[in-house]
């Protein structure tokens, strides 16, 4: 945990930052804080080993430092364009982090003050969730980009479900209630995953047997996956919102999905508050005027994967 001793007073400093050309209004907040890193964090750049890691204060807002090679100011770029857009649909937006601006704040590392996006920590309110992140799209590319990035990825995705799927899984974790405890899948076996391993893994994730059994029971499938509000409905709504949007393009952007586990075994099915949500904006680029049919696709393969769970 890192605890941000008080100060003199509860001052906002409003100062300007110019980063790759943007010029960004970031706040540097006085006041007594106490900041932690994410608990139910699946996926993404962790504060681990002295590495730079979000942060939560356990009021509902998560703070997402800068990522390096100016990515942390193309990502504050897009939701400064996608919070003030007037052609995005409000039905939409609720598929978003809320936005807050940006701030500097201590790193998670301590290694000094840095800017961070300021969004609404979705999980806030939920005891234990399972979440999963999708990374969605064949490729996670796109034009413009250097030779080695460019390498990295077409290797990352031929070695992955990118190809192969339309989406890979970057990671998930599922509370066992009779566990009492988190299973959690390491990246570096994620990253190994081949089709059959994909579709396991959404099986397991709405399962109550998923650390006991190899043969996962699907018992929250109905309740998670299904439904007028389940995560497919979810799916469906944005999928219908892609299908003609042409305002971005979603390079290497994440579905990141998380209900309750524990509340459904102890309420009898109800409760699971399932959600969907987008993540990861460091590579959105415009549209203009052209569907983005890469990310589309990607979504669409995942879908009939959700489809196919509840059908059988």
């Amino acid at each position: 945990m890192k605890l941000f001793g008080p100060c003199l007073s509860r001052r906002i400093l409003r100062k300007f930052l110019m980063k790759s050309g943007f010029l960004f209004l970031v706040d540097t907040v006085c006041c007594t804080r106490m900041l932690k890193d994410p608990e139910h964090q699946v996926a993404g750049h962790m504060a681990k080993d002295g590495r730079l890691g979000p942060l939560v204060d356990g009021e509902g807002r998560f703070f997402k430092p800068f990522q390096s090679n100016g990515r942390g100011e193309d990502e504050a770029k897009f939701y400064e364009s996608f919070s003030s857009n007037k052609n995005v649909p409000d039905h939409i937006r609720g598929y978003f982090p809320v936005y807050h601006g940006t701030q500097v704040l201590e790193a998670s590392n301590g290694s000094g003050k840095f800017p961070h996006i300021v969004l609404d920590d979705v999980v806030s309110g939920y005891q234990n969730p399972s979440g999963m992140d999708v990374k969605i799209g064949s490729r996670t590319w796109y034009p413009g980009v250097s030779e080695e990035y460019f390498n990295q990825c077409l290797k990352n995705d031929r070695e992955t479900t990118s190809v192969s799927l339309g989406f890979r899984h970057a990671g998930f974790k599922i509370f066992d209630h009779k566990e009492s405890r988190f299973w959690i899948v390491e990246y570096k076996v994620v990253h190994r995953y081949k089709v059959d391993d994909a579709r396991l893994a959404l099986r397991k994730f709405v399962s109550s047997n998923s650390l006991a059994d190899s043969i996962p029971d699907c018992a929250f499938a109905s309740e998670v996956y299904g439904g007028s509000s389940g995560i497919l409905a979810q799916l469906l709504e944005l999928k219908a919102w892609f299908e003609t949007q042409t305002l971005y393009h979603f390079n290497s952007c994440s579905v990141y999905m998380f209900y309750e586990n524990e509340s459904i075994s102890m309420k009898g099915g109800h409760g699971a508050r399932a959600q969907v949500k987008l993540v990861d904006f460091t590579h959105v680029l415009d549209g203009d005027g052209v569907v983005d049919h890469n990310f589309l696709g990607g979504l669409s393969s995942f879908i009939r994967f959700i489809k196919n769970i509840l059908e059988s």
